[in-house]
């Protein structure tokens, strides 16, 4: 198959705030509601996408794509950036740099709704496991690149800082749905600030 898949103005309206999914929710939206809203004709996306969750894994998989991006050329660099920093920019890219439609809430909102549609959906539950396990990969390497340079210490396995670095990434995804109007800047502060201390003396 020839030509690029046209995901991004159907990721747009998937993300759209007027899109009939923030009426009715995501799993009751069709295909043929997120087509008419972005004025595609059936023939130019079915050549691509099946079905909803065909194009839905299509935007996770260009998602996981970038970030394990990020991350591998993170551990090539000597120092690697530290997790305030390279969270920031992973984030960055992921809700304000290529946002369809530029609208952070209503793509964080999208995100959410596809955890949500992982747990009666086997092929999209399968697609975000792949990837979560790609990042995982990528990022316990950049665990081990810390390591080589003397930033972290060797007594927790990489793998569970991996986990807790995705799970602040997370949780700052979920915050933005909710909220709204939260800035890669407080996570980075907050990082920061907690990158700071140092094991307590004991007098």
């Amino acid at each position: 198959m020839t030509g690029r898949p046209p995901w991004r103005p159907l990721a747009r309206t998937a993300a759209s705030p007027s899109a009939a999914q923030s009426e009715s929710g995501f799993h009751a939206t069709s295909m043929q509601d997120i087509l008419r809203e972005a004025g595609l004709s059936a023939g130019a996306v079915y050549r691509y996408f099946r079905s909803k969750e065909e194009l839905i894994a299509a935007i996770a998989d260009e998602a996981f794509s970038a970030i394990r991006g990020a991350f591998d050329d993170a551990a090539r660099t000597t120092p690697p950036p530290t997790p305030d920093v390279l969270l920031g920019r992973v984030l960055r890219v992921m809700l304000e740099e290529q946002v369809p439609g530029g609208d952070r809430q209503a793509f964080a909102r999208l995100i959410v709704q596809v955890w949500t549609e992982t747990l009666r959906n086997e092929q999209l539950a399968a697609t975000l496991d792949e990837g979560y396990v790609g990042m995982r990969q990528a990022w316990s390497k950049l665990v081990d690149a810390y390591r080589d340079n003397g930033l972290m210490v060797a007594d927790v396995p990489a793998d569970h800082v991996a986990r807790t670095l995705i799970a602040t990434a997370q949780g700052f995804i979920a915050q933005q749905a909710l909220f709204g109007d939260v800035q890669v800047e407080v996570l980075e502060d907050g990082l920061r600030a907690l990158m700071s201390m140092g094991d307590p003396k004991i007098s």
